[in-house]
């Protein structure tokens, strides 16, 4: 390695932009089922409510193994743990393409959902050992506006590829990609202190900035799951204060992801297919809002604000903006109706930087544990807002379901407002030990 007196080499970038990657993959595997779905519900002669039960079997599994799926990142590292879970998706993702009726569909869905649940919080522990804290807010924002760039940018690719191969070739080609993708992870990356690109310099700027470079060396003594582990993550205030506002934050985006387009057709008499344009544009509203909020956080924080107001001043703005939402109940024009939605989403974006709190919250020894009840709690939202949202729209009027969204919206801001308290690293027993690890 070369000297501390040379320039920072900029590695961790790279880093980045393989999880960036790799997120995009993550949603192209979630969201390649809707593309397919009316080819492959008529080809298999699926009825509506298979086709729903189908649709939740990803969130069921997904949700109920985020904590197992921390304790992996935690245990075995960000290499094996992210490359095992790219290639096991993805040919979970494949092997959709040759299945044969509904019991095999949804069992592999359910699969899907269970392989990708270690991804975020292995893509959070990544970040926390390879970016300062006054970087990390931008680092997580840019990652995680991978899912929104999906959402917005991917799905006529797939349409295309579903036109020219057929649904079941859309399911083997995503499933192609992303085990290619799992092999080139697991042969480039490598922890900080292990990768033969970085110099001492860089380490040292991460490393005096708060990053984790050394706690990553001996995961393998240190990370041996406890329940009592289990127990601490449970045991904050503060950890409460952003389980819930994570609920709040996913419940707007599984709105959009389930309900949004009915809500349009529907609801609202809209034609989802010539308003594309229009369709679309929360989905950028919320790209561009996970990059400001990320790049505005950082900022805040080198020119000397308060890490507290820094980090949670986009997260509460965020969450109220989402609140706008209901203003879709009061008006009739198109272009008013996308324009709330836009706000909603654009707050929904502006608010996804949440994962930099597991950062820097988390006890050191318990990060990629607190990322999985963290994601678990916020995975919630996806099995328990789209049946909410149902059962309050089942009478015709879809009014109900967007008060219910936006108060969730304002639950997340309280949370963020009330619970959260000053934003510090919480230390255990384990963390002083890991000190003199790492000395």
């Amino acid at each position: 390695m070369k000297g501390y007196s040379e320039k920072p080499t900029r590695v961790r970038f790279r880093v980045l932009a393989f999880i960036f990657i790799s997120v995009v993959i993550n949603y192209m595997d979630r969201s390649n089922i809707s593309v397919a779905a009316t080819a492959m519900s008529k080809d298999l002669k699926l009825s509506s409510v298979e086709l729903g039960l189908i649709f939740s079997a990803f969130g069921w599994a997904y949700a109920a193994l985020q904590i197992p799926g921390g304790v992996m990142a935690d245990r075995f590292g960000a290499r094996a743990t992210y490359a095992f879970s790219l290639i096991t998706w993805s040919i979970v993702t494949l092997l959709q393409g040759f299945t044969k009726g509904f019991v095999s569909l949804f069992g592999l869905r359910l699969a899907t959902g269970a392989f990708e649940a270690p991804a975020f919080p292995t893509n959070n522990k990544v970040v926390t050992s390879w970016f300062p804290n006054q970087e990390r807010a931008s680092a997580i924002a840019f990652y995680t506006s991978g899912q929104f760039a999906g959402l917005a940018f991917l799905t006529p690719t797939l349409v295309t590829i579903q036109h020219f191969l057929g649904w079941r070739g859309l399911f083997i080609t995503t499933g192609i990609i992303g085990i290619a993708w799992g092999i080139m992870w697991y042969i480039f990356y490598r922890d900080p202190s292990q990768h033969n690109k970085v110099n001492k310099a860089e380490l040292q700027h991460i490393e005096e900035g708060g990053g984790l470079v050394k706690a990553a060396d001996k995961k393998g003594e240190r990370a041996k799951f406890e329940w009592g582990n289990l127990k601490e993550a449970f045991s904050h205030r503060k950890l409460w204060g952003i389980y819930l506002g994570q609920f709040a934050v996913n419940s707007t985006l599984w709105f959009f992801l389930t309900w949004f387009p009915t809500y349009l057709v529907e609801y609202r008499g809209l034609d989802f297919l010539k308003s594309g344009f229009l369709a679309s544009a929360p989905f950028l509203a919320a790209f561009v809002g996970v990059l400001l909020s990320g790049f505005v956080s950082d900022a805040l924080v080198k020119k000397g604000v308060s890490l507290g107001i820094a980090r949670k001043t986009p997260i509460i703005v965020g969450l109220l903006l989402s609140t706008s939402i209901i203003g879709a109940n009061y008006v009739n024009s198109t272009s008013l109706i996308i324009m709330f939605m836009a706000i909603a989403f654009f707050g929904n974006g502006l608010a996804s930087i949440t994962w930099v709190f597991v950062s820097t919250l988390a006890p050191k020894h318990l990060v990629g544990l607190t990322g999985g009840v963290f994601n678990f709690i916020g995975g919630l939202a996806s099995i328990i807002v789209p049946i909410v949202i149902g059962f309050l729209a089942k009478g015709g009027n879809f009014a109900p379901a967007l008060v219910f969204i936006a108060a969730l919206a304002l639950l997340g801001a309280l949370s963020y407002i009330f619970l959260v308290g000053k934003v510090e690293r919480i230390k255990v027993v384990k963390d002083e030990e890991l000190n003199r690890d790492i000395v």
